[in-house]
């Protein structure tokens, strides 16, 4: 794999989270900084995307490298066994680890589900499922607002597959008295939001669309409210994106930058680093993948107190990909 550098970032790692692994395909990664200075990513793996088989697996990074991968969550509902879906890991303000994950045949008829962790993963505690209701965050980290509280990225696709719908859901540090805001439609097909924040206060919310653009939304009372939506200057085939805002105001977007093909897959063959100041005007920093064909998708991205960025992503549903990179 060749990456290209650009003005302004730095490649420091680059490598696999594993070489061997006991699935055949994975996708979905997440990645969290552990209070003790390691990272922690988590993927969902299995025969393939679906398959009865698919769990929640993970892999911590320490000075000697990643972890042999670990499962960590299985798909189980009424005493059957349906796939696991794309994993979330987040802190709250008292260090606790949370790990959200859906389970259920396919995205239109999951449900969500989540465990804590007190001890940097080494144990979890056993499943709970989310009320009906709420499905927590879809893809995305949540964002933890002044007080605490944490806003969560969500969004619904309908039984029959022709509506895609974002909202956000709220709750306290501690997991409790949850509410839920909706997002105006606009015409877009939207789900998956990432939240960037500004010195403002204002939330941004970046979706992935069904009309090959990244589509934004901003709130300015911690995601109670939201604009209607409107496409942004990036275009993206209906691929997972993921951001994260730095301490200095930049915003940072990882995303596939171009036009959707016939096939599903086609048009996830590059992946791009792109930065901002204000949310409109995002400028391509590094090149992640850039191929021909094949699948490089659905990023995760964390940024570190010494402005590092982590970032996590599928290799054609075989392999999680991390890079680190330093802005400057």
């Amino acid at each position: 794999m060749r990456l290209f550098a650009q003005a302004h970032a730095r490649l420091i790692v680059q490598e696999s989270v594993f070489s061997n692994a006991p699935f055949k395909a994975c996708h979905a990664a997440t990645i969290i900084n552990l209070s003790n200075g390691q990272l922690m990513a988590a993927w969902f793996g299995g025969e393939y995307e679906g398959a009865k088989d698919v769990a929640i697996w993970a892999s911590v990074r320490n000075q000697h490298g990643w972890s042999v991968p670990q499962k960590i969550a299985e798909g189980l509902l009424n005493g059957q066994a349906y796939p696991c879906w794309n994993p979330v890991l987040f802190a709250n303000h008292s260090g606790i680890i949370f790990l959200h994950y859906k389970v259920g045949p396919n995205p239109r008829v999951w449900k969500g589900f989540f465990k804590t962790s007190a001890d940097n993963g080494q144990t979890w505690s056993a499943a709970e499922a989310l009320p009906d209701s709420l499905l927590g965050p879809i893809k995305n980290k949540p964002l933890m607002l002044s007080n605490g509280d944490l806003l969560y990225p969500s969004s619904r696709e309908s039984a029959d597959e022709k509506t895609w719908t974002a909202h956000f859901e709220k709750s306290t540090a501690d997991h409790s008295g949850w509410r839920s805001y909706a997002v105006p439609a606009n015409g877009f097909g939207i789900i998956q939001p990432t939240l960037l924040q500004y010195k403002d206060k204002r939330i941004q919310a970046l979706f992935r669309s069904r009309q090959q653009v990244v589509v934004q939304s901003w709130s300015s009372d911690e995601g109670e409210h939201w604009t209607e939506p409107t496409a942004l200057a990036l275009p993206n085939p209906n691929s997972g994106i993921d951001g994260v805002s730095l301490k200095d105001g930049t915003q940072v977007l990882v995303y596939n930058p171009l036009k959707a093909g016939a096939n599903w897959w086609e048009g996830r063959s590059v992946l791009k680093v792109a930065t901002s100041t204000n949310g409109i005007d995002w400028k391509d920093i590094y090149t992640l993948e850039d191929h021909l064909d094949g699948e490089y998708s659905y990023p995760a991205i964390i940024a570190d107190a010494q402005n590092h960025l982590h970032i996590v992503y599928t290799a054609k549903r075989s392999v999680i990909r991390y890079v680190q990179l330093k802005l400057f």
